[in-house]
């Protein structure tokens, strides 16, 4: 299928997800074509990682249907994590493995020859190879995000799985990894990421969806989700699930934080 003539990196149809008598997603549906920048945004517990997990194969949907380049889910999962990139929100690297170390393994877990220099490459696009004999265990918690990064970036994969990029990261590698990611785009890839740094997935996102309670509410651009008086996404995101009672007001308020805003600052 395309959309604007475009082929799709992300399909799905009437997506759902029950946990008991919870329904974390409600009949979601996307079409999301190669080449786009795609953010998905909502408060706390509104189905964002639940919607990234079907989509990376690790968990089935209740109801629904969904494809990710052009490979069905869940029974194509483990052909789709290979094909793509992902960064989780909460895991870290294993913390008896120094940095280097973790990702030379997962450059011979994806058949990658030339590991050592895509490993270099990272180390040093992070500034971490005076570091690399640290053991993850005993990085800040920025360093760790920096190695979870370059694990998802290092097999320059056609499609990358964002959430909550930018955690942990100070400002200086907020803007590094974003210029990162534009030339990523510029060059044919696809990115699906969940944040609440509203200033920073303004900058990069070329389409933008806002899920509340399982339910994609609005889906567009910018410039179609925004009503007059509104100066950019943030309004956008509070006039649709600024009346939401997870945390209240505050849940959302925090939502719309300037970079750097929503996580503990790091050292790394």
């Amino acid at each position: 299928m395309t959309v604007a003539g475009n082929v799709l990196a992300i399909e799905a149809h009437g997506l759902g997800k029950a946990y008991g008598e919870l329904m974390a997603l409600r009949d979601v549906d996307l079409a999301i074509a190669r080449g786009e920048f795609y953010g998905l945004f909502g408060p706390n517990g509104a189905g964002k990682t639940t919607m990234l997990r079907i989509l990376t194969g690790q968990i089935a949907p209740s109801t629904g249907t969904a494809s990710v380049l052009g490979l069905q889910l869940p029974d194509k999962g483990v052909e789709v994590r290979a094909k793509v990139g992902v960064v989780p929100e909460f895991e870290s690297p294993p913390s008896f493995l120094t940095g280097e170390e973790y990702l030379l393994f997962v450059c011979r877990a994806r058949g990658i020859t030339d590991g050592q220099g895509r490993a270099d490459r990272w180390l040093e696009f992070f500034a971490l190879s005076d570091r690399r004999d640290l053991l993850c265990k005993d990085m800040s918690k920025g360093m760790r995000q920096k190695v979870m990064l370059a694990a998802a970036f290092i097999h320059e994969p056609e499609l990358l799985f964002l959430d909550e990029p930018f955690i942990n990261l100070d400002p200086l590698y907020q803007k590094r990894v974003q210029e990162y990611l534009r030339e990523y785009l510029s060059g044919g890839g696809t990115v699906f990421m969940c944040s609440h740094l509203l200033e920073i997935a303004e900058r990069l996102c070329t389409r933008i969806a806002v899920v509340k309670r399982g339910s994609i509410v609005a889906t567009g651009t910018l410039a179609e989700l925004k009503r007059p008086g509104e100066s950019g996404l943030g309004d956008v995101f509070m006039r649709l699930v600024g009346d939401e009672q997870d945390g209240g007001t505050n849940g959302a308020a925090a939502a719309v934080a300037t970079d750097g805003g929503v996580r503990e600052p790091s050292d790394g």
